[in-house]
């Protein structure tokens, strides 16, 4: 039997949008049913995003931030340089050392708070410099210092690429800041940004002298970080300084560096990146205030070293003359406890509080860190240390592989 031809009704309803829409809407209604598994992550569940008081753990932060973020903006504060061995290696680090408690000694109370270098903190947790946090949430890194600030006021170093300047975070009021630098290589480059930080009133400054790349590294360092292809910075028809395009604000760092900025800072002044006693030590005879124990989180040279597993023959080396800080994967109260008794004076946490600020902003931010701060407390009670002066090296046993 021959089919009829279609109306003019009937073909005007097959090309309605209203029905393709309505079809749309179907289809995407079953691909999102959890019974089909469709567009499901297999590794992580994204059918509900839980409330800011379920989160248990600084690693519960890190689900909602995967979960609201871009994937560009994500994979620039999760992942690392190159195969990302470091950025393993950093969170490995934490099972070599065991945690031995005192069983004889009693904590019913515990004082965690510690000074560094004239700034005074109720515990010995900083928010790490971390760069653009515009990427993160809307509030930038005003959220951020608030939710640090909340956090028992909680100090910030304010990255040297902040997409808020400094001295507008400064005059929000709060908690105590210190600023990151990348240093520049004529040396009067550096005082502008330097002035006007000290002059806003930051109580310390931390230059960073661990991210060193070639031009072609860092392009691919930051493609692998961001899921965007970036272009190297070299405007055409500009001849490259050398045949190998090192770009001019990398790898030229000298130690004389510090003597030159020295007169610049009146405020302490501290080196981060530091892996190795040598450098601790030219630290110290360079003028150095203090120092950061740092891989850069992973993010920097691959194959490089754990922060942790490098403190203790830090410590030694330094023995007592400055403040050893450190930062690279620690996520935990516990971590920040097995650092502090192998003699790092204070914990500096980078991707905890972007996953705060990128889950609930300033509210995430004072969440996730005061989680770890009620960890660090839990810790040392049940390690039977009532201060931070009970948590010497006894307490770790460290066995690295």
């Amino acid at each position: 039997m021959r089919e009829r031809p279609a109306g003019k009704i009937e073909q005007s309803w097959r090309r309605s949008p209203s029905r393709r829409a309505a079809l749309g809407s179907l289809a995407g209604f079953l691909l999102g049913s959890p019974d089909l598994f469709a567009q499901q992550d297999p590794f992580r569940d994204h059918s509900r995003v839980p409330g800011l008081d379920e989160l248990l753990t600084a690693f519960d932060f890190e689900e909602v931030a995967y979960a609201k973020l871009p994937r560009a903006a994500y994979n620039y504060t999760a992942h690392g340089g190159a195969g990302e061995f470091t950025v393993r290696r950093n969170r490995e680090a934490f099972q070599w050392a065991a945690i031995r408690p005192k069983s004889s000694a009693k904590a019913a109370v515990v004082d965690a708070s510690t000074e560094v270098l004239g700034t005074k903190m109720q515990f010995p947790i900083m928010a790490a410099p971390s760069a653009a946090h515009v990427a993160l949430h809307p509030s930038k890194e005003l959220g951020s210092y608030s939710g640090c600030t909340a956090a028992a006021g909680t100090p910030m170093i304010v990255s040297y690429a902040t997409s808020t300047p400094f001295e507008e975070i400064a005059a929000a009021g709060g908690g105590p800041l210190w600023y990151q630098l990348y240093p520049r290589e004529k040396l009067e480059d550096n005082r502008p940004r330097l002035e006007r930080a000290q002059a806003a009133g930051c109580k310390a400054v931390v230059v960073t002298i661990d991210q060193q790349a070639a031009y072609y590294d860092r392009s691919a360092h930051d493609r692998n970080l961001s899921s965007r292809r970036r272009r190297p910075s070299v405007r055409p028809g500009v001849k490259p300084q050398n045949p190998y395009r090192f770009t001019s604000t990398r790898l030229w760092y000298e130690w004389k560096l510090f003597d030159g900025l020295r007169p610049m800072v009146r405020t302490p002044l501290l080196a981060k990146g530091i892996l190795t006693p040598e450098d601790a030590l030219l630290c110290i005879e360079h003028g150095l205030d203090g120092i950061v124990v740092s891989n850069h989180g992973g993010r920097g040279l691959d194959y490089s070293p754990s922060s942790l597993e490098v403190l203790p023959e830090i410590v030694d080396a330094v023995g007592g003359r400055i403040p050893v800080l450190i930062d690279s994967g620690f996520r935990r109260g516990g971590d920040v406890l097995k650092a502090l008794a192998l003699g790092a004076k204070a914990v500096c946490l980078g991707r905890v509080p972007r996953w705060g600020l990128a889950s609930f902003g300033a509210a995430g931010v004072q969440r996730a860190l005061e989680i770890v701060q009620a960890e660090l407390v839990l810790a040392m009670k049940q390690a039977g240390c009532p201060t931070l002066a009970a948590a010497d090296r006894s307490l770790v046993r460290l066995d690295l592989p």
